[in-house]
C-alpha cells in the first residue's frame, strides 16, 4: 500500500489552516489553497500566530517553527493544486453545492491517483462522494477543533470507497497522531450524533424553567465529570453552529425533539451568546430533572449508534473522551451509574423523543451485567496477523483488562497454524505509554500489594507469550513507547521504529524500576553500559540512538514500514535476538555510556559523585548527574541491582524474570514509590524522602 505523503488543504479558514499546520508539523509537505492571495495569507498568519504561541510555550523551537512554515506552500486558485498530489482535504463552508463546486474542478486538476476527502461535520459523504468522478477515491473526515490540537477525527467511508482509499486515508491520519473512529455514514456520524441533541435538551431544559444556564451548566458538569457546561460550550463554538447542526439532524433523522429551541433559535437571531452567572445552585428536584434528562439523552443515542452499526460502543465512548474531553464516556457512565438506573433514564427520554430504545439495551439492564469492552482488534492478512492495541484516549496504557485481552489473543494466534508473523501496533500516536498509573495508586493506599504482583506476573506471563512464540512477532513502535510500552515491544523478535519513535524508561523517576523485563532484555539487548544509561536516568531515546543502541532493530521512512514487515515476515525469526551489546558500539550514545557508566563509576553515580576523568560541567555529564538527581534513591540502587543480574544471569532470562518479580513488594512498599506515581498523576515533581 502506497502511504500518504503529499496533502493539499483547500480552504485557509480556522479548520483548513488548523489541518495544514498539524499536517506540517508531522514533517508532510503541504499545499495551502484558497480563491485568493489574501486569504491564503491570513491561513498563513494563522499558522504562524499559533507556532509563535507554541514557541513561548516552550512546545516547538525557533527552528522547528521555521521548518513547520516553510512545508507549507501557499496556493491560489483550487484549478492550481499539483497534479501528482496524494491526498487533497477539502475544508470551506458547510455547504454542499460549494463543496461539490471544490470537488468538479479537484476530479480536473488532480491525477488519476489523487484520493480527495471533505472535512464535514453533518454532510451526506455518500452524496459528496457521487458528485464527484472518483467516488472510489473518495473519504469524508470529521476533523474536531482545533485540528492541530484535538486528537480526535472521524474517518467515513461512501459507500463505493475502495479499502486501498479507506487504509491510506487512516494510515495518513494515525500519522498526524490522531485517534481514528472509522464510522459509517449516518447523520452525525458517532460524536455529534448525541451531543449536538445534548446541547439542545440543555435549552429545552432552560426554556422549560428548570434551571438557568448557570444551573444547567453546573449540574451537567457534576452529572458528566466535565469541565465546561452545554452553555459554556456553545459560546466557545458559537451558539450558530449548535442550531444548524441541531436542525439538520432533527430533518435527517426525522426526530422533531432535535429541532432547534426557541431560546437557541432567538439567541441566534439576536446575534448574542448565552449570559451564565455565577449563581450555579439549584435546588434537589431541579438538579436531578437536569442531570437525568442530559444523562438519558446521551444513553439514548449512545445505544442507537451501536444498534445502527455506526460504529463500536468502545469507539462512541473514545469519540467523547478524545473529541470532547469527557473523563469518561457514555458507556462507562453507564456502568458507573448501573445498567438498570441508565435504562430508566434512557426509556424516559426516548419516550420525550418519540423513539424506540434498541432492544439490546433492555436485554443487557436486565442481565444484570456490566458493558464489556474489547481493547485489543486482530487482522489477518496473508499469514501476518496485526493486533491493534486499541485504548488510545489513555495512550493505549496497560491495565488489567487490555493486559489479559492481550494474553488471550496471543494464546489463539500462537495456536493458529495459518499464522506465520504477528504484529503488534498502537492505535493513535504511542504505541504503550507505559501501565496504568493510577491502577498501582489506588492498590498502594488500599494496601493492596498482592493485586500489584498479581497484575505485574500476569504481564510477565504476556510478554512470554511473545518471548517463546513459535511465530515471528514484531512491535511497530512508531510513535511513543514508554515503560511497559517499551518492555513490551523489547519481548518481540523486531521492532519497526520510524523519525516519530520515542522511547523512555522513566520509573526509577516516578519511585520504582522497570518491572516487565525492562532490567533483563535491556540488558542482553544491548549490554549492561547501555542499560544503565537508558533506565537508571530515564534518557528519552530518539529513533537514531534507539537504533545504534539495538532498541530499534530496523529504523525506516513512514513509506516503508509496511514493505519492511513484508520482508520480516519472509526471513522470519533473528539468529540472535539477545546480541549483548549496542548495534553501533561507535555511535556518541553507545560510547559515552560505555565509559561513564562503567562497572568501576557505578559505586560513585549512585551516591552522586562525578566519575573520575569526567567533567561536571560538561554539558552531556551534568545532564547524566541532574538525570540521577532527580530520582527515587531506593528504586535508582534496585534498578541498578536488577541490571547486574542480568549479567550474572546471562543466558537464564527467565532467572533474571523472576528476580524482578520477587523484588515488587520490596519497591512497592517504599514511600518513595507513593510519591512518585502519585506525583505523575498529579502533575507535579516528587519529593523522594529515601523511604
Amino acid at each position: 500500500m502506497k502511504p500518504i505523503e503529499t496533502v493539499a488543504i483547500v480552504g485557509a479558514g480556522n479548520m483548513g489552516s488548523g489541518i495544514a499546520q498539524k499536517t506540517a508539523q508531522e514533517e508532510f509537505p503541504v499545499q495551502m489553497v484558497d480563491r485568493e492571495q489574501q486569504w491564503v495569507d491570513r491561513g498563513q498568519n494563522t499558522i504562524a500566530k499559533l507556532l509563535g504561541e507554541a514557541v513561548e510555550r516552550r512546545i516547538f523551537s525557533e527552528n522547528q517553527v521555521e521548518e513547520i512554515l516553510a512545508r507549507v506552500t501557499g496556493v491560489v486558485g483550487v484549478e492550481n493544486v499539483a497534479a501528482d498530489t496524494d491526498l487533497v482535504i477539502e475544508a470551506v463552508f458547510e455547504d454542499f453545492d460549494v463543496k461539490t463546486a471544490v470537488f468538479n474542478t479537484l476530479d480536473e486538476a488532480c491525477g488519476e491517483e489523487t484520493i480527495l476527502a471533505s472535512n464535514t461535520s453533518s454532510l451526506s459523504v455518500n452524496a459528496l462522494a457521487e458528485a464527484t468522478a472518483r467516488p472510489d477515491r473518495f473519504v469524508g473526515l470529521h476533523f474536531f477543533y482545533h485540528p492541530a490540537k484535538n486528537r480526535l477525527v472521524e474517518v467515513i467511508p461512501s459507500e463505493l470507497s475502495s479499502e486501498e482509499t479507506i487504509a491510506r486515508v487512516e494510515q495518513y491520519c494515525k500519522m498526524l497522531g490522531k485517534v481514528v473512529i472509522v464510522c459509517k455514514d449516518r447523520p452525525g456520524f458517532v460524536v455529534n450524533r448525541f451531543f449536538v441533541p445534548w446541547l439542545n435538551e440543555a435549552c429545552l431544559l432552560l426554556e422549560e424553567g428548570v434551571g438557568t444556564t448557570a444551573q444547567i451548566d453546573a449540574v451537567a458538569c457534576a452529572a458528566f465529570d466535565i469541565g465546561m457546561g452545554p452553555f459554556a460550550l456553545m459560546n466557545l463554538t458559537g451558539p450558530p453552529i449548535a442550531l444548524h447542526s441541531t436542525n439538520y439532524l432533527a430533518e435527517q433523522l426525522e426526530t422533531p425533539r432535535y429541532t432547534g429551541a426557541k431560546s437557541l433559535q432567538d439567541l441566534v437571531e439576536s446575534g448574542v451568546m448565552w449570559e451564565i452567572d455565577d449563581e450555579t445552585e439549584c435546588n434537589e428536584d431541579a438538579a436531578k430533572i437536569i442531570a437525568e434528562r442530559l444523562l438519558g439523552q446521551v444513553f439514548a443515542v449512545s445505544a442507537q449508534i451501536v444498534a445502527e452499526e455506526i460504529c463500536s460502543m468502545e469507539d462512541v465512548d473514545r469519540g467523547a473522551k478524545v473529541g470532547l474531553r469527557w473523563m469518561n464516556g457514555p458507556f462507562e457512565i453507564m456502568n458507573a451509574l448501573g445498567l438498570e438506573e441508565a435504562h430508566r433514564m434512557a426509556s424516559s427520554y426516548a419516550e420525550l423523543a418519540e423513539f424506540d430504545l434498541p432492544p439490546f439495551f433492555a436485554m443487557k439492564a436486565e442481565s444484570g451485567h456490566d458493558w464489556e469492552f474489547n481493547f485489543v482488534d486482530v487482522v489477518q492478512t496473508d499469514g501476518v496477523a496485526t493486533v491493534r492495541l486499541n485504548r488510545p484516549e489513555a495512550m493505549n496504557a496497560l491495565n488489567e483488562t487490555l493486559v489479559t485481552q492481550l494474553g488471550a489473543v496471543l494464546d489463539d494466534l500462537n495456536s493458529d497454524s495459518s499464522v506465520k508473523t504477528i504484529v503488534l501496533e498502537g492505535a493513535g500516536k504511542a504505541f504503550v505509554a507505559g501501565a496504568d498509573v493510577k491502577f498501582f495508586v489506588d492498590k498502594i493506599r488500599a494496601n493492596s500489594f498482592p493485586d500489584i504482583y498479581d497484575f505485574t506476573a500476569t504481564g510477565h506471563d504476556v510478554l512470554n507469550k511473545l518471548e517463546n512464540s513459535p511465530k515471528t512477532t514484531v512491535a511497530l513502535t512508531t510513535g511513543l513507547a514508554l515503560g511497559g510500552g517499551l518492555e513490551l515491544a523489547l519481548a518481540c523478535d523486531y521492532r519497526v521504529g520510524t523519525r516519530r519513535s520515542q522511547f523512555r524508561f522513566p520509573e526509577t523517576n516516578i519511585g520504582i524500576y522497570p518491572g516487565l523485563g525492562g532490567t533483563q532484555r535491556t540488558v542482553r539487548i544491548c549490554g549492561v553500559e547501555a542499560a544503565r544509561w537508558a533506565v537508571l536516568a530515564g534518557n528519552f531515546v530518539d529513533s537514531k540512538t534507539a537504533h545504534a543502541l539495538g532498541i530499534l532493530t530496523h529504523l525506516v521512512e513512514p513509506a516503508e514500514v509496511t514493505a519492511t514487515v513484508q520482508s520480516i515476515d519472509t526471513s522470519g525469526k533473528p539468529a540472535n535476538k539477545y546480541t549483548g551489546q549496542p548495534r553501533n558500539p561507535e555511535h556518541p550514545v553507545s560510547a559515552f555510556a560505555s565509559a561513564f557508566y562503567s562497572d568501576g563509576n557505578m559505586a560513585g553515580l549512585l551516591t552522586g559523585s562525578c566519575p573520575d576523568g569526567f567533567d561536571a560541567e560538561d554539558r552531556n555529564v551534568g545532564r547524566q548527574l541532574k538525570s540521577l538527581s532527580r530520582t527515587a534513591p531506593i528504586a535508582l540502587r534496585m534498578a541498578s541491582e536488577l541490571l547486574d543480574s542480568a549479567v550474572e544471569t546471562g543466558d537464564n532470562l527467565e532467572a533474571g524474570l523472576a528476580l524482578e518479580l520477587a523484588n515488587l513488594e520490596d519497591i512497592f512498599g517504599t514511600s518513595d514509590a507513593l510519591e512518585g506515581l502519585s506525583a505523575l498523576i498529579e502533575g507535579r515533581r516528587p519529593t523522594y524522602t529515601n523511604g
